[in-house]
């Protein structure tokens, strides 16, 4: 069995390219493909967190961004979501993904898992894994390795074609596509592993020896695993080029699995930004201490899309990547990367094979130089300083360094490049209302149905585990009771621990309150005063996830849902911990699926506010797709907590509701595919948890609607000049006739400039969102501007 899983590991990384088959190897330098020393820039892109429809768009403006390589995770999860049971379809399809990575030109690099976190529920792992006997995850334990293998053979099949269930024993298994310059085994794994003990060590060996014994010349990556034994040693984070302690071996290049481009969200927290300028700096600073290759953690985030974002993270994923949610470029991130790369890439022979050595320019600053038995050279020269501007001598000429930033000079003469200044234009991201969804005539209504004990057939007695219960099968799980009063109208109080995510009481089926955790907060607890008749009484609760936990050792132990249950009366307390439950598995309407056209007709719909408001609501109505091609989204900033479906498919869920310190909601706009969507009659349906709006959605699509760009003299000229004049031979000065500073402003495709909102030549101040004539202003600016446009 085990040499199997060599084999098969041997397929999913086998190198291949547009024309034929790749060598990939690697020294202490850097990866080396086919012969060739290179320097790699890699962006992630994940398949399932966009749509097959969007693929060669994202791929292809990654390309244009300088990118030589896509990575992705690959998600056992979402292919084998029940045991046995495949699903390589639509955005599941990794083999059209790859193909199409493939069919651009570029290399692709594959994380295998089994783990991968990713901000992705349940880390990637299906949770059917739990209910195996003996299985301990991410450990020497053979029932876990054994079921991943199995997803391993089903893979392979898919990716070549063959209908076979139990791969024949003579020949090897190849994912014919599937890699072509590199992949990852394991996860962070050296976060975890001392929790495994004597388990996390040989765990680790047999990852690392199952691909490296094969002696196949793929190179194998362990990203946060200093102690890797024969695969790269790479480091992951924001500033790696400070942090890194290196290869753990003089023959392993530098590698950067994870660069955060910014940081994942979740619900109550503020978008993370990280500027161009900061990730240009980290990224020239890595390469200039002899890195080789970066990965962009994310390239472009996408959409969780359904239920598969893990616990409490927003359903939009990496918004500020350079590449948006949408596809859309973020603008100076793409552009200012892409200028870093071309430069980068100016120095690419002195850098592989050129003498490395460090010079000291000040007390913060220093040079990064690279020769060529004086052939040629290139340097980078750094700024440590956060604050300060500072001027160097480097080989006898000055050159102005703004704080915390490099300047490459590919020739160690010409600075082609600085980190710290954004010669290329910004953008504004701007949603126009499509269509009001306000007309309340439009719109119908389902109240879910709040079950008692007796509408349940599974019971216990006692408060059973949320997840274990539910399977992953919903976000949800009822949990009934009832019981005797022997008063009539009495007082009482509900006191209610809960380790879920989110917490809906009631009591002889009237909401009595409600309470909900954070990422940070795992517990909470309801205290809600209620009425008890006389009689047999009911209580139930809702017990909801927003998503399952993705990190950690151990995770098939992590518990949530109901701790502890008690009603307190004026002279006793009854404690319901122990008592008998009635369980019921997801929602009714999720159930019978009225998310879609076939289950929309199983219920009664009424017409929307008929009757008094229910939490646990299901409201539908009807819309048209906008025109054109812009991407869309659903604004749902009137709604409180809950998912939305359109034509049957999930866009995700949404928490309106849970406002970070600002007082605003994390996400107020959800993705739409266009995919997703008819021309008309498209069906919307959203089940509502709390006290939401529906006429208050609206339906809007998403562009850039303004641009703009901010050049002074001591701005550098694009990249590409250098380039340019540097073939005709003119690159003895710094400075060259028609190497300038430039403004260089272009609309998105299929638009053009509309007029000019401002132009000012002179000493103007502020951004691309607030700005103003300076002390010094040309006056004729605008009219010039104008005039070329």
């Amino acid at each position: 069995m085990e040499s199997w899983f060599l084999l098969i590991l041997l397929g999913l990384l086998f190198a291949v390219d547009g024309v034929g088959s790749s060598n990939v190897t690697y020294d202490g330098r850097s990866l080396i493909i086919n012969g060739h020393h290179k320097i790699l820039f890699s962006g992630s892109i994940h398949y399932p967190r966009s749509t097959p429809q969007m693929w060669p768009s994202l791929i292809a403006k990654a390309k244009a961004g300088g990118l030589d390589v896509i990575e992705t995770l690959v998600f056992w999860n979402l292919h084998e979501p029940q045991p046995g049971q495949f699903d390589f379809s639509g955005e599941r399809d990794i083999v059209r993904f790859i193909k199409e990575i493939q069919a651009q030109g570029l290399y692709a690099c594959i994380r295998v898992g089994p783990f991968i976190q990713g901000e992705w529920s349940y880390g990637g792992l299906p949770f059917w894994l739990h209910d195996i006997p003996g299985i301990v995850y991410r450990s020497d334990n053979e029932p876990f390795k054994v079921k991943y293998f199995s997803f391993l053979i089903a893979m392979e099949m898919f990716s070549s074609g063959v209908s076979r269930t139990v791969p024949a024993t003579d020949t090897p298994l190849r994912f014919g596509i599937m890699a072509v310059s590199n992949g990852e085994i394991e996860n962070e794994y050296g976060m975890v592993e001392a929790a495994f003990r004597e388990k996390g060590p040989p765990y680790l060996r047999w990852a690392a020896e199952m691909a490296v014994g094969l002696q196949t010349g793929v190179p194998w990556v362990m990203c946060k695993q200093n102690n890797a034994p024969d695969p790269i040693n790479a480091c992951n984070g924001r500033r790696c080029g400070e942090t890194f302690p290196g290869p753990n071996s003089p023959n392993k290049p530098a590698i950067w699995t994870e660069n955060w481009t910014s940081f994942y969200q979740v619900y109550g927290d503020e978008p993370d930004i990280r500027s161009a300028e900061d990730i240009a700096f980290h990224v020239a600073l890595f390469i200039a201490k002899k890195g080789s290759y970066v990965n962009y953690y994310m390239y472009h985030g996408g959409t969780n899309f359904g239920r598969t974002a893990a616990a409490y993270i927003l359903t939009s994923y990496y918004d500020q990547a350079p590449l948006d949610e949408y596809g859309l470029f973020r603008l100076p991130k793409w552009g200012h990367l892409k200028e870093l790369h071309a430069a980068i890439k100016l120095c690419i022979n002195p850098l592989l094979s050129g003498v490395h050595t460090t010079l000291d320019l000040g007390r913060s600053q220093v040079a990064f130089v690279y020769r060529r038995e004086s052939v040629d050279g290139a340097a980078f020269l750094v700024n440590n300083d956060t604050t300060k501007t500072v001027v160097v001598t480097f080989q006898d000429s000055l050159y102005e360094l703004p704080p915390k930033s490099i300047s490459i000079l590919p020739d160690c003469k010409t600075e082609a490049f600085n980190t710290g200044k954004v010669s290329t234009q910004y953008n504004t991201r701007a949603a126009e209302t499509w269509q009001k969804l306000d007309s309340i005539e439009k719109w119908e209504e389902h109240k879910e149905t709040i079950p008692t004990f007796e509408d349940n057939s599974l019971r216990a007695n006692m408060l059973l585990e949320h997840m274990n219960t539910t399977k992953d099968n919903s976000d949800y799980l009822w949990y009934c009771s009832r019981f005797q009063n022997e008063l009539s109208d009495a007082a009482f109080v509900l006191n209610v621990t809960s380790s879920a995510h989110v917490l809906h009481a009631f009591v002889n089926g009237e909401f009595v309150g409600s309470t909900h955790g954070s990422f940070k907060t795992k517990t909470s607890t309801l205290e809600s005063k209620i009425t008890l008749s006389k009689g047999t009484n009911y209580i139930s609760l809702l017990s909801g996830m927003v998503g399952l936990p993705d990190s950690g050792a151990y995770l098939e132990r992590r518990v949530a849902g109901i701790n502890t249950v008690r009603v307190q009366g004026e002279h006793e307390i009854k404690d319901f911990t122990s008592y008998s439950w009635g369980y019921q598995v997801g929602l009714l309407g999720e159930i019978l699926q009225v998310y879609t056209d076939s289950g929309s007709s199983k219920v009664k719909w009424n017409t929307y506010g008929s009757s008094n408001h229910q939490r646990l609501t299901w409201y539908r109505t009807m819309f048209d797709a906008p025109a054109g091609k812009e991407p869309v989204a659903l604004n749902l900033e009137s709604m409180g907590k809950g998912e939305a479906w359109i034509n049957g498919r999930s866009i995700g869920r949404y928490w309106a509701s849970f406002l970070t310190p600002k007082g605003v909601p994390s996400q107020t706009r959800y993705n739409v595919p266009r995919s997703f969507l008819k021309h008309t009659g498209n069906l919307l349906v959203i089940l509502e948890e709390e006290s939401g709006y529906p006429p208050g959605i609206s339906v809007d699509t998403i562009s850039i609607r303004k641009v703009c760009g901010h050049v002074s003299d001591s701005h550098l000229p694009p990249v590409i000049s250098w380039q340019q004049q540097n073939e005709t031979g003119h690159n003895n000065s710094k400075k060259q006739p028609g190497r300038r500073p430039k403004v260089h402003l272009r609309c998105p495709p299929g638009r053009s400039i509309s007029r000019i909102l401002f132009a000012s030549y002179g000493t103007p101040t502020g951004d691309c969102e607030n700005y103003a004539i300076g002390n010094c202003h040309s006056f004729t600016s605008l009219p010039t501007i104008e005039e070329v446009t």
